[in-house]
């Protein structure tokens, strides 16, 4: 450590920090445009200057190191002279458009060019212009108001400056759409309006804006974010800072599928008579859903929940179901087979932040770039810490860090059990070595054999300990580990996913479950469809009953290493849509079973006391227990196959939105005209 005095502050700080650092950790301010904690050091905007006892000139403290005993000012004259001198020769070329560029309100270079620079310019010559360069459908580029970003986090090298001096410009080398998920993170970290979000261009000023906390559900990570809406409307969603989930980043299909919030939506209840939807009260299709129920034997009564549920709702209609006498239940819409009798066969067992410490990988069946953009972001931070190996077993593809391809098939996990391929070595020798085991790798017919087979290998080389659990499934449904955490699956001779559509069941509820193929679902079944978008599923459906998206109600989310986190209210639903437990609570009171809890509070109590890890605080779980999961028939040589082909459409929120369309048909063209 060493000790440092910053303005007659001492503080100790430890050895390889910089200076500017150092005045943070003393409670003094920096302005600063080229430095961000995440990326590597610039050094390049030269606002940071500070002044250092016994250096004749002022120096970016981003880039000098403390030295024992440093003695630093951080607002002397010479300081604040030096710093209004480099803001005058910043804003030399950059255009007076504040009142029309959307970073106004939230640009740095605003507030530190009030704060820190001068009230007059001696500029007098023309200012340079520099082309608008096209990136795609959601960065939108003014690079006369002119980064790292891309290279080092994302992990796709696809900006850089050419020319030189007066002449230099920032692009994509040659003219294309950037192709990273993480692009919408270049909007966060360029200080100025050069890059702004071309979607949210022109729509509302930050101080319009209505900002809610809440957590993203358009995958499995669920990173923190803000929701800023005006009015009734969701306008933009942005990241929130949480270390252990989702550091500042965010996927772009989170940020940007906002717009499908407001398309398609569903906001009243409908009714099929005489083969046509019609709209219909409350009142009717409650009425209608109690005679069909209390008309059908309860064993030939199924529910399958979707990806975007909460916890509560999912509660609610288990336990509807279960005091009805029906135990076919499943939240599996792919008809994944494992074993989930215990919670570590079906998490993320090493934690996110925890892939820091792990000195191997190997990835079985997934492409985390596209089923966690913010995960595999997490990976390649590790990668690029040096000493780490990793290794894919499935379908090769760039997952921004180098791997070694094992096989395509499971036949290649069963080469590292028995030692035949070299990376068993690179595990044997590995202190923290992990595997990720893909959800779409459990979606097989061989599923179960597959997950027992990957926790075989998370035993055999050391995953499985005191201090360390390697073993991991990564998860792409938002409400897949909670409804596993509940039980939501079949009961004792209840039927599964596959069986409930292929007539095994004479009325099929449908809680948002929007991934099925609908086609086979029997002619005769009478499917109630209970969600926020009018998708294949409510297509299909006899009944409709309209609840509420991720952004219109309070609800509990578990993230696939079982974090369990919450969701707020940020806009009401629309028209008569409702959240999806009240409605449940209400047609259980029609049936005569009704649930025993009238408030959110009343039913998250429920909650904790029925199930106690919704009451414990988030740890990571321990690998003592080496009993591996059941497992039931062989491996198959069929190779893994992506469970997710088009990152930009995986859900019915995404699959309404014009952005995620424009970005299919910016990357894949062939996808999108398969899609009309």
């Amino acid at each position: 450590m060493a000790k440092v005095t910053v303005d007659g502050i001492e503080v100790e700080i430890a050895n390889g920090s910089s200076v500017l650092q150092a005045a943070e950790a003393a409670g003094k301010e920096i302005p600063r445009f080229c430095y961000h904690e995440r990326l590597s050091v610039a050094g390049n905007c030269r606002m940071c200057l500070v002044e250092i006892e016994k250096v004749p000139k002022p120096v970016a403290s981003c880039g000098q190191p403390v030295a024992d005993g440093m003695v630093i000012f951080t607002d002397t004259e010479n300081v604040r002279k030096s710093r209004r001198g480099v803001m005058e020769f910043l804003l030399i070329n950059h255009p007076l458009d504040c009142p029309i560029c959307d970073q106004g309100g939230e640009c740095d270079l605003q507030d530190e060019a009030v704060s820190y620079g001068r009230d007059t310019s001696r500029y007098e010559e023309a200012k340079r212009a520099a082309a608008q360069p096209d990136w795609g459908p959601l960065v939108k580029t003014t690079m006369t108001r002119c980064i790292r970003f891309s290279t080092e986090i994302a992990g796709v090298p696809e900006l850089g400056a050419t020319m030189r001096g007066e002449n230099m410009q920032v692009g994509t080398y040659v003219d294309k759409a950037l192709s990273s998920e993480l692009s919408g993170n270049l909007i966060d970290l360029c200080p100025v309006g050069a890059l702004t979000s071309k979607p949210y261009a022109y729509t509302a000023r930050s101080w319009e804006l209505r900002k809610t906390d809440s957590v993203d559900v358009l995958d499995a990570v669920g990173a923190n974010i803000r929701i800023d809406a005006r009015g009734a409307e969701v306008l933009r969603i942005l990241p929130r800072l949480n270390d252990d989930v989702n550091e500042e980043w965010l996927g772009d299909k989170s940020r940007f599928s906002v717009d499908g919030l407001k398309r398609r939506r569903l906001d009243r209840p409908w009714l099929r008579e005489n083969g046509k939807l019609r709209a219909a009260s409350w009142e009717e299709v409650f009425a209608a859903v109690t005679n069909k129920i209390k008309a059908s034997k309860p064993e030939r009564l199924g529910a399958i929940a979707g990806d975007l549920v909460d916890v509560e709702s999912m509660l609610a209609l288990k336990e509807m179901f279960t005091s009805l006498g029906s135990p076919n239940l499943d939240c599996r819409q792919d008809g994944a087979v494992f074993d989930a009798s215990q919670r570590g066969f079906y998490l993320f067992n090493t934690t996110i932040a925890g892939i820091e410490e792990a000195d191997a990988l190997v990835i079985i069946g997934s492409n985390p770039r596209h089923e966690a953009p913010v995960l595999n972001a997490r990976i390649r931070k590790r990668w690029l810490a040096g000493h780490f190996a990793a290794a894919l077993i499935g379908v090769p593809h760039d997952l921004t860090y180098p791997t070694t391809h094992i096989g395509s098939g499971p036949d290649a996990i069963t080469a590292l059990l028995d030692g035949t391929h070299p990376f068993a070595e690179v595990l044997k020798a590995a202190k923290k070595p992990m595997l990720i085991l893909g959800a779409g790798a459990l979606a097989r017919p061989d599923g179960a054999a597959i997950h027992a087979a990957a926790w075989k290998l998370a035993a055999q080389f050391n995953m499985l300990n005191d201090d360390w659990h390697g073993f991991n499934v990564l998860h792409h449904a938002a409400a897949r580990t909670g409804a596993l955490d509940i039980g939501f699956l079949p009961g004792p001779g209840g039927k599964p996913t596959a069986q409930m559509l292929a007539g095994g069941v004479d009325i099929l509820w449908l809680l948002g479950a929007d991934a099925l193929d609908t086609q086979a679902i029997g002619a005769d079944t009478f499917v109630i469809y209970q969600g926020h978008h009018g998708d294949a599923a409510a297509a299909r459906a006899d009944v409709i009953l309209p609840g509420a998206a991720y952004t219109e109600k309070d609800g509990t989310y578990v993230n696939t290493e079982g974090r369990g986190q919450r969701a707020y209210v940020a806009v009401k639903p629309p028209g008569d849509a409702r959240e999806d437990w009240r409605i449940l609570r209400a047609i259980s009171a029609y049936l005569g079973h009704a649930l025993p809890y009238d408030t959110l509070e009343q039913l998250r109590d429920h909650l904790k006391a029925e199930y106690p890890v919704f009451a414990e605080e988030f740890r990571r779980f321990a690998g003592t227990d080496t009993a591996g999961p059941a497992a039931a028939g062989a491996m198959s040589n069929v190779p893994f196959t992506p469970p997710l082909p088009n990152y930009y459409q995986t859900d019915v929120i995404s699959r309404s939105s014009p952005t995620m369309a424009a970005c299919v048909a910016a990357h894949n063209p062939a996808l999108a005209e398969a899609a009309e």
